[in-house]
């Protein structure tokens, strides 16, 4: 029985104006947001210090009014809006903040195991960060919407990407998603795509991306991105691979495996499906 690890709750309350316009101006570089509170208050102070023009003529007084109601609205606006953009500011350095220290220290981590013990929200900040290093641009789309579950959306040469988070743990991710996220790509022009998990991904999923610019990205292969180090060459499977190649592939990185025989424990003599990659890599199989 397959079971979520993590459940993203979709329904949010209402916000106002005010918390919308903090929450937009968060997701922008801070240094903007301050920039946006130093314009706000020059451009509203000059309002708010004009002078209103007296009423002289007949039916003039309409023009009395919005100017009245205009400079009103300046001054207080004057010191409402630059607060507003500095509360942005704020969230959006301290954003940084914490998505620069989960970076390393998941990166000093010996293993991908660190992935599983954080929420589905620090996983997502986790892997934009992971692409902005690699010279992104990036968008949290918040997922579950219209946008059909893509949870970043990434920019780099003019060129669109769409990114789904699967923190999913031990579980594998199954083809259905790739589908997803593949409709997805081509109904917005997307140049490409990655679905990332810190689990694995199934033979089926593994099959249906190939040759489709989508690259999927286990626990491992984040890992190793986020740490910096080149992962190992990774084979997309096919449910004929054992009949056409005469070896499996590894459950755990998708290489090559070979027979081994164990030579201690329980099995001793026993012949198994060893990871090419072993002692780096500990995945076996049955034969």
């Amino acid at each position: 029985m397959v079971r979520y690890t993590s459940i993203k709750i979709m329904a949010r309350r209402k916000q106002g104006p005010v918390e919308d316009l903090i929450e937009i101006t968060g997701k922008l570089p801070w240094w903007v947001g301050v920039a946006l509170a130093l314009v706000a208050y020059v451009g509203l102070h000059s309002l708010a210090i004009r002078e209103v023009t007296a009423v002289v003529q007949p039916g003039k007084m309409g023009d009395f009014v919005n100017q009245t109601v205009f400079r009103t609205l300046a001054g207080v606006g004057q010191y409402l809006l630059p607060v507003v953009f500095l509360a942005g500011a704020g969230l959006s350095a301290y954003g940084r903040y914490t998505r620069r220290t989960l970076h390393q220290t998941v990166a000093a981590s010996p293993d991908h195991a660190a992935l599983n013990d954080m929420s589905w929200k620090k996983f997502e900040a986790l892997v934009g960060e992971a692409f902005r290093r690699k010279g992104y641009s990036v968008t949290a789309t918040g997922g579950g919407g219209p946008d059909g579950g893509v949870d970043l959306a990434l920019k780099k040469g003019g060129e669109l990407f769409l990114v789904q988070c699967k923190q999913w743990r031990a579980i594998r991710v199954g083809v259905s998603i790739v589908r997803e996220l593949y409709g997805v790509m081509a109904a917005r022009g997307a140049a490409g795509g990655f679905v990332v998990t810190s689990g694995v991904f199934t033979d089926e999923a593994l099959a249906f991306a190939k040759g489709k610019n989508i690259e999927l990205m286990d626990g491992k292969a984040l890992h190793a991105l986020i740490s910096g180090v080149t992962a190992p060459p990774r084979f997309f499977r096919d449910p004929l691979s054992i009949t056409t190649n005469g070896a499996p592939f590894c459950p755990e990185c998708q290489s090559r495996m070979v027979k081994r025989k164990a030579k201690r424990g329980s099995r001793a003599g026993q012949v198994f499906w060893g990871c090419i990659r072993y002692p780096d890599c500990r995945g076996s199989r049955p034969i």
